[in-house]
């Protein structure tokens, strides 16, 4: 009885964990730079077709060549120090070191340079953005949250007010 009762244990944990992880994975707003392009759920890393570089957003590095090797460092090089992260084309690329292929994501994204065309996290009023801890409006959404005790700017209250949840008397 008792090794059924632990494989039991176990085998909750364990589908527990797999959740954890899952949900980790495919989801990761909270972690992507405020200058990212709003419409990405999960990003491994974007390419910087304007400078040919990559930032890897679990790590929060910058990956660039520099002299003929490609390193990895929390911030860019000087002589980037004009390059507009927020106002730049960003290309998502779910990749776990695509600066490997470098130039395959060359070519293939060389139109996309110059191009001012993505709003950032930071400039969007979508309330999915404000859990990443930089976004202007995270504070108010934090309160907003505490607040509400959870219930999602209110909306299981129903819409008269009853609070059973259900938006309609009963």
């Amino acid at each position: 009885m008792r090794y059924f009762i632990a494989l039991i244990v176990a085998l909750f944990l364990s589908s527990a964990l797999d959740a954890q992880v899952h949900a980790n994975i495919n989801f990761n707003l909270g972690s992507q730079p405020i200058w990212g392009p709003t419409g990405n759920d999960y990003v491994e890393n974007y390419y910087l077709p304007d400078i040919e570089a990559y930032y890897n957003v679990s790590q929060h590095r910058y990956y660039y060549n520099e002299g003929g090797r490609w390193v990895g460092r929390s911030s860019l090089p000087s002589r980037y120090r004009n390059y507009d992260l927020y106002n730049s084309h960003k290309v998502v690329i779910n990749e776990r070191e695509p600066w490997r292929n470098h130039e395959t994501y060359s070519q293939k994204y060389a139109s996309y340079k110059g191009r001012h065309d993505q709003q950032p996290i930071r400039d969007s009023h979508d309330s999915k953005y404000f859990v990443n801890k930089n976004h202007p409006e995270h504070n108010n959404w934090v309160h907003q949250q505490k607040h509400d005790n959870g219930n999602h700017n209110g909306w299981n209250k129903g819409n008269n007010g009853n609070g059973n949840g259900k938006g309609k008397n009963k």
